[in-house]
């Protein structure tokens, strides 16, 4: 990809990451509904997407898939988080999370999960 995409474009993103392959037309329906956007500022935010190497269009029908994976972006976003954040830290990170909230016994489970043993 060759810009990082803002938020309203992550916004569209998500619905192409679902919906795919999803003409935009349909964008621009689920886009009214969840934000009020009429339909210029969605087909722009599509159109900024596919300049940015994000979203492959095709015809007819301007059909969009994405061409980046939704996984991909989260990991980008979410070191550009750490490092703007956190001083570049993932311990700061999930200190903050935690500090947050108490986690139910479900939640601890998943993170031991995700971390995976200690003991090593």
């Amino acid at each position: 990809m060759e810009k990082k995409l803002q938020d309203a474009e992550l916004k569209v993103m998500n619905v192409i990451w679902r919906e795919q392959p999803v003409r935009a037309a349909r964008v621009v329906e689920v886009m009214k509904e969840q934000t009020g956007w009429n339909m210029n500022t969605t087909y722009t935010l599509i159109k900024r997407c596919v300049e940015k190497g994000a979203v492959e269009r095709s015809e007819p029908g301007f059909v969009c898939r994405a061409l980046v994976a939704k996984e991909d972006v989260q990991r980008e976003e979410t070191d550009r988080l750490i490092d703007k954040i956190f001083d570049g830290s993932a311990d700061k990170l999930f200190a903050a999370l935690l500090g947050r909230k108490k986690l139910s016994s479900d939640e601890l489970e998943k993170l031991r999960s995700i971390v995976g043993p200690l003991d090593e």
